[in-house]
């Protein structure tokens, strides 16, 4: 069977091998190739966008798998629709004109800004990539993200600024509220820090469009051997950035005119929205779809699951995933007069979750697992205690097998491993070592001191969880329970 090519692909994805680079984009991973870099083939396909894309990856090494497809990936959208009809849909992807590593050819991605063609630079870096870093951009490469964009949009004032002010909109997409914002922040810093001068802030902000952002789309990325196998049978190729996505997707983005303008290709999808203010979707997003993630994936996990569509054909997770969201995450969004709305897109999001198709790895979801349960559900409990002025017990459930699942059993070259079974599995979590520290000696007699230590500590929840009455009372009770007879018997018994 030969590998997806150029050669092989069909006339019609031919319209787009040769239209400018227009697009800067940080990160390699399938949550932008299935969603941000589909919708601009989609509209080069229509002669809207005509724009290609330059990829930037952070780490060592070339990218053999996007060189030798010459950028080309496939995308299989796969579901069921409102009707019960199955979509199964492949579209080859065109839109990457090419991956260039960030630590073996940084001038090569400087020469990038030079491009008179740029409109857009685009990331997605997980949501500790927006953090300032003190550090000289001159570096070859600079090490964090924003000061790699700090260093690109520099090298982009010195072409272009005063002269034609070519600036450029940057959206980024990481799961954090007011993304654009904070990565402004960022490179200010660092250009206050760098010293790159009162011309460069100038044009940094009357040229320079950062947009706040929210992305939407299950993308679990490459599916197992057995689909990947038949998918290619199918297909007629290997394909090995093959890319499964759900039929849904939203790209909102919180910008003016000029942004419209830009990304021209907004006209031509209902579920790209750009908008002077996305706060509704970003809220609903954010409470529902993705807290409801963050709070059932370890409980998922260490109940013997390994995907979504699992936990949602057992009884008892099913009916968890339910009860978070509709009688702990909905009643507390602040839209009162879209609950009806908010009940519907809450009944979307379960018919997601038991899409077929998706294999979406619970292990994947608890990447960076302590910063997503702070953005995600801490608000939710507080607002949850502030209306009812009680424990939201299902959220205490998952809390609690959250710190079972940062539990590490070993440690090797500073990664830190939890056990399910007879089987260990990464915790990939900037925290990792601190859980390793807390649980150090602890028994279940003992447990309820690290509940205590955990849910105090205010640098990593900008709070202090245990002033809310009854909540580390709560999860120390589930946690002994879980550490006693197991968690799945303890979810059964909490849920059914």
């Amino acid at each position: 069977m030969p590998k997806l090519t150029k050669q092989i692909v069909d006339n019609e994805t031919q319209y787009s091998l040769d239209l400018p680079v227009k697009v800067l984009q940080f990160g390699t991973g399938v949550l932008l190739r299935g969603l941000c870099d589909y919708l601009i083939d989609q509209a080069n396909r229509q002669h809207v966008f005509n724009g290609r894309i330059v990829v930037v990856k952070s780490t060592a090494g070339l990218s053999d798998d996007f060189a030798e497809q010459d950028g080309l990936y496939t995308v299989c959208v796969r579901g069921v629709d409102s009707n019960g009809e199955t979509i199964d849909e492949a579209v080859t992807v065109g839109a990457i004109s090419r991956v260039v590593s960030a630590q073996d050819n940084w001038r090569s991605i400087l020469q990038v800004a030079r491009n008179p063609h740029l409109e857009v630079i685009i990331s997605n870096t997980t949501e500790v990539g927006i953090q300032y870093v003190e550090e000289n951009i001159f570096q070859n490469p600079p090490q964090s993200f924003p000061a790699k964009l700090t260093a690109f949009l520099y090298e982009r004032f010195r072409t272009y600024g005063g002269k034609r002010d070519k600036g450029v909109v940057v959206i980024p997409t990481e799961l954090i509220t007011d993304n654009g914002l904070k990565l402004r922040e960022c490179v200010e810093k660092l250009s206050a820090y760098n010293e790159l001068g009162k011309l460069f802030n100038k044009w940094l902000k009357y040229h320079v469009k950062f947009c706040n952002s929210l992305v939407d789309r299950i993308v679990p990325g490459k599916p197992d051997a057995a689909t990947q196998a038949q998918l290619e049978a199918k297909l007629g190729y290997e394909d090995s950035l093959l890319t499964v996505a759900e039929p849904y997707y939203l790209w909102a983005i919180e910008g003016d005119d000029r942004v419209k303008k830009v990304l021209s290709f907004e006209q031509l999808f209902d579920n790209v929205i750009v908008d002077e203010d996305i706060s509704y979707y970003r809220e609903r997003k954010l409470r529902i779809l993705n807290g409801s993630h963050s709070a059932s994936a370890p409980l998922g996990y260490l109940s013997g699951f390994d995907i979504t569509y699992q936990c949602m054909q057992d009884p008892a997770m099913s009916k968890y995933y339910e009860s978070v969201i509709y009688d702990e995450v909905v009643p507390t969004l602040p839209f009162e007069d879209q609950l009806a709305e908010l009940k519907v897109f809450a009944g979307d999001i379960l018919s997601r979750y038991r899409n077929p198709f998706i294999q979406q790895k619970l292990i994947g979801i608890t990447l960076q697992q302590t910063s997503k349960m702070n953005a995600r559900n801490v608000a939710t409990i507080q607002r949850y205690y502030k209306q009812f002025g009680t424990v939201p017990k299902h959220f205490a459930l998952g809390f609690a097998a959250y710190l079972l699942f940062m539990k590490a059993v070993k440690s090797e070259n500073n990664q830190y491993f939890g056990q399910r079974g007879e089987s260990f599995y990464l915790i990939n979590d900037d925290q990792a070592a601190y859980f390793s520290e807390q649980w150090q000696g602890v028994t279940v007699e003992t447990v309820g001191t690290l509940v205590n230590e955990v849910l105090s500590n205010t640098k990593i929840w900008d709070t202090n969880l245990t002033k809310l009455a009854g909540f580390a009372e709560t999860v120390t009770e589930l946690l002994t329970e879980m550490m006693n007879n197991g968690v799945k018997a303890t979810l059964e018994k909490a849920i059914l």
